[in-house]
């Protein structure tokens, strides 16, 4: 694993531990948020193993799954959840009438964590 590897890892860890918080405070939009930003963090890592950065959050999660899931380098599952949570992000961060449940949070807190946890594994 890289420094710039471990440094996406070390922030998904951190921002998995804010959406933890967030939850415990009542603020489950935002955890949701915060839940795929550790997901995207632990797919950047993956795609800088590969050379490869991309300015839009669209073209790292098309990347990922082009790259890692159809390839079958990873479990498809790590595509799914991370297209899943980059919709509950846009949802929780743009629509004023989106309200996520902290079931609904701890879903993507869960799914954060085993990305992660599965990242870790793969990258060292």
């Amino acid at each position: 694993m890289t420094d710039h590897q471990a440094a996406l890892v070390e922030k998904a860890r951190s921002s998995i531990d804010a959406a933890s918080f967030l939850v415990e405070k009542g603020f489950f939009d935002i955890a949701v948020s915060r839940a795929y930003y550790a997901m995207f963090y632990v797919a950047e890592a993956f795609l800088h193993g590969e050379g490869l950065e991309f300015s839009k959050h669209s073209a790292v999660v098309a990347a990922f799954g082009q790259r890692f899931a159809k390839t079958g380098r990873v479990p498809e599952a790590y595509h799914r959840y991370l297209i899943s949570a980059n919709q509950a992000r846009t949802d929780s961060d743009y629509d004023v009438r989106a309200a996520f449940s902290m079931e609904a949070a701890h879903v993507q807190i869960e799914r954060a964590r085993e990305f992660l946890s599965f990242g870790e594994k793969y990258l060292s």
